[in-house]
């Protein structure tokens, strides 16, 4: 059976910053519900993703900024990374190194030296402290 990542909930605790932050980044808003005031649902999709984020009130009991090493992929990190510093995100330099979109203390500043597909990174959170991993893949790995 086939199944697919369709949506990922992010706790975040206000709904219109979470919006304004994500409609800055070029992303679709494809959903805004709120049929009463303790339910309400904001769905937006990345350029060219089949994956969206949902947030909003009444939808996780998830701590705010709880969420880490969410991954957004690109096919030139440097022109992605460029693409959201011209949004004004605050976004890291490009780093790479073994375990470096996870372990901070590994990250080497700079593009990987081979610019092998999944080796370069750039890193920003949103309002509410959810962390995300910007990543280059150029060649998708077997199967993928």
């Amino acid at each position: 059976m086939e199944l697919k990542l369709e949506v990922v909930v992010l706790p975040v605790p206000d709904v219109d910053r979470a919006l304004a932050f994500y409609s800055r980044m070029g992303w679709r808003l494809d959903v805004d519900l709120a049929p009463n005031d303790k339910f309400r649902v904001v769905q937006m999709t990345p350029p060219g993703s089949a994956c969206s984020v949902a947030f909003g009130t009444g939808v996780t009991s998830a701590a705010p900024g709880s969420f880490q090493n969410l991954h957004l992929v690109a096919s030139d990190i440097v022109d992605a990374r460029h693409d959201l510093a011209e949004r004004d995100m605050a976004v890291s330099e490009v780093f790479h190194g073994a375990g470096g979109a996870y372990r901070r203390e590994a990250r080497v500043q700079g593009l990987d030296p081979n610019r092998t597909s999944y080796g370069s990174y750039a890193s920003f959170e949103d309002p509410d402290g959810n962390g995300w991993i910007l990543q280059e893949i150029t060649t998708r790995l077997p199967g993928r």
